[in-house]
């Protein structure tokens, strides 16, 4: 096996990221390719399998250095490799993922496939924060929360594909607003990029506490947390709510999964410790007495998470 060659491609609704690894874990090359939407998807995986021969013919990769394809889907996957319950950013209502791809590359039969989520956390497991342990859990803070849950070295799906979807536990029942996915006072809600903004927008219409918040047309998250860090009042409250919430769900998670290790990746891990240290103060609160300890840390592999997760799940990781 560790001659052979695997194909990675984690679908996302603007781009699809590819890469190509040794059975080692070494990355060999990573690129792009734009993901076309339209026509309910149709094309998105030809075009992942135009880009792979591609790829085959520039480097004269014969499909016999190839131990497969693996593949991330922003949806849940079922165990026949499924796309099921449809991936609304892709067009996408129920797509047989592996079928469509060995019709598309028959030359190369293994594909496997997953939820993009799980498979980035299995990323991390392989080769990034959570190497060396085998059981552990990844939030994404990213526009929502996604996530996945490692056990005993493997991806936990779930009966319909949707175990680890962490950003829908309830943290809230009093919420009134709805939840993307339709559901109220999911932990989305308030702890994404977007869940921060919104805090934002609350406590500074509740208040008339001075901020450097305030004379912004538009407040991210990324504003909160670099307030926060410069010592504004207003955005370390903000910030404080934030971890409140993600505490409360780290929480639920350990006490069912009880893992070694909880990693934090997505574009809003990137703000550090001014987000980890309440956060890891809160879990301490609200976590059942053994898992008090488990260690909060940040993501290693940023956005290639999700191509070494699709590597791991063809060599059985």
């Amino acid at each position: 096996m560790n001659s052979k060659l695997v194909f990675a491609a984690d679908i996302g609704g603007t781009t699809v990221k590819l890469g190509l690894f040794r059975a080692d874990g070494t990355l060999l090359d990573k690129w792009e390719i734009p993901t076309r939407t339209e026509q309910d998807g149709k094309f998105i995986l030809p075009d992942v399998a135009a880009s792979i021969r591609e790829r085959m013919s520039r480097d004269s990769i014969t499909p016999g250095q190839v131990a497969g394809i693996g593949i991330g889907i922003p949806g849940p996957v079922d165990d026949r490799y499924v796309a099921i319950h449809g991936c609304d950013n892709l067009g996408w209502g129920r797509v047989e993922v592996k079928g469509d791809m060995n019709r598309l590359l028959p030359e190369i039969p293994n594909v496997v496939a997953g939820n993009d989520a799980n498979v980035a956390a299995l990323g991390e497991a392989w080769l990034g924060s959570g190497k060396g342990r085998r059981n552990s859990v990844l939030f994404t803070l990213g526009t929502g929360v996604g996530g996945g849950v490692i056990v005993d070295g493997h991806i936990v799906p779930g009966r319909n594909g949707a175990a680890g979807e962490l950003g829908h536990m309830l943290v809230n029942p009093d919420e009134t607003v709805p939840c993307g996915c339709g559901k109220c006072g999911c932990l989305e809600q308030y702890a994404s990029a977007t869940g921060m903004a919104r805090l934002a927008r609350e406590a500074l219409a509740a208040c008339n506490t001075p901020s450097p918040l305030r004379d912004l047309e538009r407040v991210t998250a990324k504003d909160v947390c670099d307030n926060a860090r410069s010592g504004d009042p207003l955005a370390a409250e903000i910030l404080d709510r934030f971890a409140d919430y993600l505490a409360r769900g780290m929480s639920f998670a350990s006490c069912t999964v009880d893992p070694e290790v909880i990693m934090v990746g997505g574009g809003v891990s990137r703000a550090g410790d001014v987000l980890l240290d309440p956060v890891r103060r809160y879990f301490r609160k609200y976590a059942y007495h053994p898992c008090v300890d488990t260690p909060i840390i940040a993501a290693a592999l940023g956005n290639d998470a999700g191509i070494y997760g699709c590597a791991a799940m063809v060599l059985g990781i």
